[in-house]
């Protein structure tokens, strides 16, 4: 089996450097629309922890509700609807973790001002001295 049976252009065969024999190939075209962008972040992890801890106003919920769409748009390629639960995923959490910060710091500060309230109204309350923590009992055993 010679080249001269296969009957080639200008006796061009296979794996050879024979350009004249070569035909014009057809276009291939890719799609890059998404290649240079970053997909949103869903912030699942943020959300479920807001959900899970205090929850004012059910603020966690809903955090974790739109966390789980901007995954859901994010595997379906709508990186535009993703982005957009993504957002408001985002300023639910803040608005969660902004509450779940503030409602314990409240808590700390009426402690605090009961504290003071009932160490001024007895006159005589001294909290941290000798016998601070058991006057401090006895205001609660009347």
């Amino acid at each position: 089996m010679d080249n001269a049976t296969y009957s080639y252009v200008n006796d061009c065969t296979p794996l050879t450097n024979c350009k004249s024999g070569r035909k014009a190939g057809g276009s291939t075209v890719v799609n890059m629309s998404h290649a240079g962008k970053k997909p949103p972040n869903d912030y699942l992890i943020w959300s479920l922890c807001n959900t899970l801890y205090v929850n004012f106003c059910c603020l966690g919920f809903m955090a974790l509700i739109y966390s789980i769409k901007a995954r859901d748009q994010k595997t379906l390629g709508d990186l535009r609807a993703a982005q957009e639960c993504s957002d408001k995923a985002k300023w639910y959490n803040i608005l969660a973790s902004g509450w779940n910060l503030l409602i314990p710091l409240l808590v700390l500060g009426l402690l605090v001002l009961l504290v003071v309230h009932l160490g001024s109204s007895e006159g005589t309350f001294d909290f941290f001295g000798e016998d601070g923590f058991q006057s401090f009992m006895k205001l609660f055993s009347r």
